[in-house]
């Protein structure tokens, strides 16, 4: 390259002009020097030129791989770029921002009772610091912008069981006049602030795992049914919250009834709720109620449980809830991500979104990273969520602080607190969220792309408001796979280990 640009082929004469007459030995020398500038004139790139793209070449892709045998964690590769006349055999995955389906809302988890103690009661102040930047920034961690936030006590409780409105056994509080978020203000609120503060694409829904126990026929947290005469102050309850949240400075952007309200326990907060009384409760309570407090931009999202169980979703959609539910939510523990297009089929104009999956203890790396991939970044997003959220955030080393039954739980980080000071382990939960969550913004849609299902190349695109463009891709073979990426009549060759996961990330240039 010349200071003003490629050189010019007149230029290039006149100096073999001059330099001929230097002898035979600087001939040869001059003649490599013109095979190599015009290799680069060629190229894409050239050595030492940064991977600068020429008017010709296409965009400069950006990599980053997770293996299963850890030796590559987030680890970014050399990058490559997009050329015409690339191989058009084999297995081409072909990405076409043309076809838009889904907007996505965000990846991540919770910042559930245990978690949030946990992160701040066990972590010196440094630590806290820099793991929430781990997992809230974009740039230096996974970019976290996706909050599932309990309502009250879970089975992952520092505090044993708590509501908004506890009362002494055989009162009630129809009014909510004990009403207050106090629990939340010691640890949970001040860690979701920081976690905005961090990242302000965080999206925060909320829900209870059980309303106050007074509000059911059991007189307990822990199982039972609601009952529905307190539907009025259940409402209330949820439109309390909402406002109290607000207050402290954090916006919610949808609420669910009930979590998976098809499994009551004695084990934890938990409760049974009929698909026919959650749709009389949103449409007569809670869609009226947030409308009237000035609320009704908050999303309600119906159902909350297993891949298993199309029915209960599509009878509140098909009921007069529907012009207060803005769509359905789902878990992974039975059935398959393709329920989601089942009900996506049948109502069309509601939205998916998928909210819960917890990584255990008794399983390997290896075989995590291939099933979350397959079931979760690609299988849920392929099925129309708009969110991929697992559970704990972080847990300790013996999968607690617990309030319920799942003894083998695990976080997406672990926080040792057995040492001084505390050790935190990023587990394969962490690297999976990061993946997609580091590249894919909230407001990104899903665009076209193949892909060759499991035991080969699985993959699925997006489209940031920027206009670049993110493409995830799994290995799911037994050995190394080679494939093509083609988009906008260019493509590059890249070849991924048994069982990883890339992410490649570019931006169209403009045409």
């Amino acid at each position: 390259m010349s200071e003003h640009g490629p050189i010019s082929f007149p230029e290039v004469r006149t100096y073999i002009r001059i330099d001929i007459r230097d002898g035979p030995s600087d001939i040869s020398r001059l003649v490599l020097f013109l095979l190599v500038c015009t290799a680069c004139l060629l190229m894409t790139s050239c050595p030492g030129s940064n991977n600068t793209q020429t008017t010709s070449g296409g965009p400069t892709v950006q990599i980053v791989e997770t293996t299963g045998d850890r030796t590559m964690l987030l680890q970014p590769q050399p990058s490559v770029s997009f050329a015409s006349g690339g191989s058009s055999s084999g297995l081409v995955v072909t990405v076409d921002a043309t076809t838009q389906y889904q907007q996505m809302d965000g990846f991540g988890g919770s910042l559930t009772d245990s978690s949030a103690w946990l992160i701040w009661n066990k972590l010196s102040p440094s630590q806290q610091t820099t793991l929430m930047q781990q997992l809230f920034s974009p740039s230096g961690g996974i970019g976290i912008s996706f909050l599932r936030q309990p309502m009250g006590a879970t089975d992952f409780s520092a505090s044993g069981n708590y509501s908004y409105d506890d009362m002494p056994a055989g009162q009630t509080d129809p009014n909510l006049t004990n009403f207050s978020i106090a629990h939340d203000t010691a640890y949970i609120i001040p860690l979701v602030k920081q976690a905005l503060a961090i990242n302000p694409n965080v999206r925060v829904v909320a829900l209870p795992w059980s309303p106050p126990a007074w509000m059911k026929t059991t007189g307990t947290m822990n199982g039972g049914n609601m009952n529905t005469s307190y539907f009025p102050s259940l409402a209330q309850y949820f439109v309390d919250f909402v406002q109290a949240y607000q207050q402290q400075g954090i916006p919610i952007y949808a609420l669910s009834v009930q979590n998976e309200p098809l499994y009551s326990t004695t084990g934890y907060p938990s409760e049974y709720l009929a698909a026919s009384d959650e749709s009389t409760f949103i449409a007569s309570n809670l869609g009226p109620a947030l409308s009237t407090a000035g609320l009704g931009n908050v999303k309600i999202f119906a159902y909350e449980h297993n891949w298993d169980n199309t029915t209960y979703p599509e009878s509140v959609l098909g009921s007069s809830a529907a012009q207060y539910t803005a769509g359905s939510s789902f878990h992974c523990y039975a059935g398959d991500p393709s329920a989601q297009s089942t009900v996506e089929t049948a109502f069309p104009a509601k939205a998916i979104w998928f909210t819960e999956c917890s990584g255990i203890t008794s399983t390997t790396f290896a075989g995590d990273l291939v099933w979350n991939s397959e079931h979760l970044l690609i299988g849920a997003t392929r099925n129309w969520a708009r969110s991929v959220s697992l559970w704990n955030l972080a847990l300790d080393q013996n999968s607690g602080p617990k309030n319920g039954t799942c003894s083998n739980c695990r976080g997406v980080v672990t926080i040792d607190d057995s040492v001084s000071p505390a050790n935190v382990t990023f587990n394969v939960e962490y690297y999976i969220l990061g993946h997609l969550g580091k590249f894919v913004v909230p407001g990104a849609y899903r665009i076209n792309s193949n892909t060759f299902g499991a035991g080969s190349i699985e993959d699925v695109a997006f489209q940031n408001p920027d206009g670049s463009i993110v493409l995830l891709v799994l290995n799911s073979a037994t050995s190394a796979g080679t494939f093509a990426v083609s988009s906008n009549g260019q493509t590059f060759n890249y070849t991924l280990p048994a069982g990883a996961l890339a992410t490649f990330d570019w931006k169209p240039l403009a045409r």
